[in-house]
């Protein structure tokens, strides 16, 4: 008890509820054992993984997805189609993310 007290928890009240669901799932009998594995997390540190932007994600999302579509915007089977957007709107957004459509189709031509 003393050691999960001495610990910063750094993602609030949920990950230390987290760590404790997972030490009664791993406990074998009646007293709570913590896993060599989570002790060694918490000693040496938390480091979150590096967060990104929203436009970040969103450029790599579309990315992705015109990567998938063969670099094809729009039409049945487009990029626009597969997110549930007009393929104008979607235009837009990769001009707003410097997406140009060459890059696009480059990406999308790679996957082929």
């Amino acid at each position: 008890m003393e050691f999960l007290r001495q610990q910063d928890w750094p993602g609030n009240i949920r990950e230390l509820q987290n760590f404790v669901e997972r030490a009664v799932i791993m406990s074998s009998g009646p007293s709570l054992e913590i896993p060599f594995g989570e002790i060694k997390r918490l000693v040496i540190g938390y480091t979150p993984a590096p967060t990104r932007t929203l436009a970040e994600a969103e450029r790599d999302y579309i990315l992705e997805v015109v990567r998938r579509s063969g670099g094809v915007i729009g039409g049945r089977n487009g990029a626009a189609v597969r997110l549930g957007l007009p393929r104008t709107t979607l235009l837009y957004r990769m001009q707003k993310l410097g997406i140009a459509q060459e890059k696009a189709a480059r990406v999308g031509s790679a996957a082929r």
